[in-house]
C-alpha cells in the first residue's frame, strides 16, 4: 500500500472520479456520450471506444489533482496506456490522482429484495494484476431494493469478508452496499444497514482500511457513525441516478462525505464536442461536485 496515496485519501480536499463503467453499464454510459449501438459490432471494440472516451477526460487540462483525489477504473482502463504509461502510473505520476479499480464481476440475480455480488472468482488474479499496475484499492457494489434484514446482513457479510481479503493483499478496499433510491423503505434500510456496518466494524483490528462508498442517505450525516472507528479512512456517495445537481445538493447536506461520482461527473459530454467545449463541460462538472464536497 502507497502510504503517500493513503494519506491524501485520508487528509485531502476533493472527490473520486467513477470511471469504472463495466461490461452491462458501457452501453449506456456510451450511448449517454453521443456513440450509439450501431457504432461497435462486439466488446472489444465497445470497451476500446469507452476507454477512448475515458482517456478524453483523464487528459483533459480540468481533470487534476487540485479537484480530484482519485479515480475508479475498470480492468480494461487499468490494462491500457495513456502516452505510453498504464493508466494508473499516469493517474499518478502525471496527473496526482490515486487510482482505484473496481474488482466485483457484476451482480448476482435479485433474491429477497438484494443483489448480492457474482462469487469473484478470479480475485486473486485480478490482484496480482492491479499490483502490477500500481492500483491503491478496489471498489465492489451490492444492491439493496427492499427492506429484508436478513438479507441485508447478508450483503454487507458479503462485503466485508471480501474487503478483508483484499486488505490483507495489499489494498484499501472500497465497501460499497448501494440502497437503491427508489426504495419504498430507503430511510428504514439505511438505518439497519449501518448497523450492521459499525457491527462488522467492531469486530475487525484497528489497522484494516476501508472507504465506504453509500447512496445519499434520507437523513443528512446518516453514516457519520463511521467515522468514529479508526478503519473508516473516508466516506465517499454515490450519484445513485439522481441527476448531477440533485446529487449535489444531498451531498452539501452530509459535511463529512465526498462525491464518488460516475453519471453525474460525466453528465453532458458529447463525444462530437470540441476541445474547448468538452474541457468546458467538464470543468463545470468537476467545479460543481468538488464544491458540494468540500461545503
Amino acid at each position: 500500500m502507497n502510504s503517500e496515496q493513503l494519506k491524501r485519501m485520508q487528509n485531502d480536499k476533493g472527490f473520486i472520479a467513477a470511471l469504472d463503467q463495466s461490461g452491462g453499464s458501457t452501453p449506456k454510459a456510451l450511448e449517454l456520450y453521443g456513440v450509439m449501438k450501431d457504432s461497435y459490432s462486439n466488446d472489444e471494440e465497445m470497451f476500446n471506444l469507452v476507454h477512448e472516451m475515458r482517456k478524453r477526460i483523464i487528459c483533459d487540462k480540468a481533470f487534476n489533482k487540485d479537484r480530484i483525489l482519485a479515480a475508479i477504473l475498470f480492468k480494461v482502463t487499468m490494462n491500457s496506456k495513456i502516452d505510453g504509461k498504464y493508466t494508473a502510473d499516469y493517474l499518478w505520476e502525471d496527473k496526482g490522482v490515486v487510482p482505484i479499480l473496481k474488482v466485483d464481476e457484476g451482480l448476482a440475480e435479485r433474491s429477497n429484495g438484494v443483489c448480492l455480488m457474482k462469487p469473484m472468482a478470479h480475485l486473486d488474479e485480478l490482484l496480482e494484476n492491479a499490483k502490477d499496475r500500481h492500483i491503491f484499492g478496489t471498489k465492489m457494489r451490492s444492491v439493496i431494493y427492499e427492506y429484508n434484514e436478513e438479507a441485508i446482513k447478508e450483503v454487507v457479510d458479503q462485503q466485508f469478508n471480501y474487503a478483508m481479503k483484499i486488505f490483507g493483499a495489499g489494498f484499501v478496499p472500497i465497501i460499497e452496499p448501494e440502497v437503491d433510491i427508489h426504495a419504498k423503505d430507503k430511510a428504514k434500510i439505511e438505518d439497519i444497514l449501518s448497523i450492521y456496518m459499525v457491527e462488522a466494524l467492531k469486530d475487525i483490528p484497528d489497522d484494516y482500511k476501508f472507504i465506504f462508498k453509500l447512496t445519499l442517505p434520507e437523513e443528512a450525516g446518516h453514516y457519520d457513525v463511521l467515522l468514529d472507528y479508526p478503519q473508516t479512512v473516508r466516506i465517499v456517495a454515490l450519484s445513485g441516478g439522481y441527476s448531477r445537481d440533485e446529487a449535489n445538493e444531498k451531498l452539501k447536506a452530509n459535511k463529512n462525505v465526498i462525491a464518488s461520482f460516475s453519471r453525474a461527473l460525466a453528465q453532458g459530454l458529447n463525444v462530437n464536442d470540441t476541445d474547448e467545449e468538452f474541457t468546458n463541460k467538464l470543468d463545470k462538472s468537476i467545479e460543481e461536485i468538488y464544491e458540494a464536497s468540500i461545503s
